[in-house]
């Protein structure tokens, strides 16, 4: 249990892309699961959406290979920056500008055990699949919604320090 008494995952989480020429390694549980329906979430990665771990990024350690970043387009017209192997070009993780450098949107299919972590919150059900199903327990918002409003408080000021740390 963390200190609001919520279940965190374990820690650390390993992750690496297909091709194993980049490995990373979350060191704290993420700050709160995504799991994106937006229609560009499901242009980018092909299926019905994303699901990304929130984390520090100094909470995220490159443990082999030298990621690229790759800027990329978004809805929002602000971008985000997507992280991916050069070998394989699997996407590993975003930064998107709310966040900036000091919070990375890790996708969790590539984690060594991605059935990990679970939704903590669907995000931008308006353009959801049809036939996707979600669990009723999970809140969902069929846009974006108000972090100080679904986040725990220790993941609220951990992402308050990691900002901190990155000016």
């Amino acid at each position: 249990m963390d200190a609001d008494g919520m279940e965190a995952p374990p820690a650390p989480l390993p992750g690496r892309c297909t091709c194993g020429a980049v490995h990373y390694r979350l060191d704290a549980p993420p700050l709160i699961v995504h799991c994106c329906h937006c229609r560009w979430c499901q242009r980018e990665t092909g299926t019905a959406f994303a699901l990304n771990a929130l984390v520090e990024r100094d909470r995220l350690v490159v443990l082999a290979g030298s990621p690229e970043v790759i800027p990329t387009p978004s809805e929002s017209g602000r971008g985000q920056r997507i992280v991916r192997c050069p070998t394989c070009r699997v996407a590993l993780w975003s930064h998107y500008p709310g966040g900036g450098d000091a919070i990375a949107f890790v996708r969790v299919g590539t984690l060594e055990t991605p059935d990990a972590l679970a939704p903590d919150v669907h995000i931008f059900t308006a353009s959801k699949q049809p036939w996707v199903r979600l669990d009723p327990a999970t809140p969902s918002f069929e846009g974006f919604y108000d972090p100080a409003t679904q986040w725990p408080a220790a993941s609220l000021r951990r992402a308050r320090e990691a900002k901190a740390r990155t000016r």
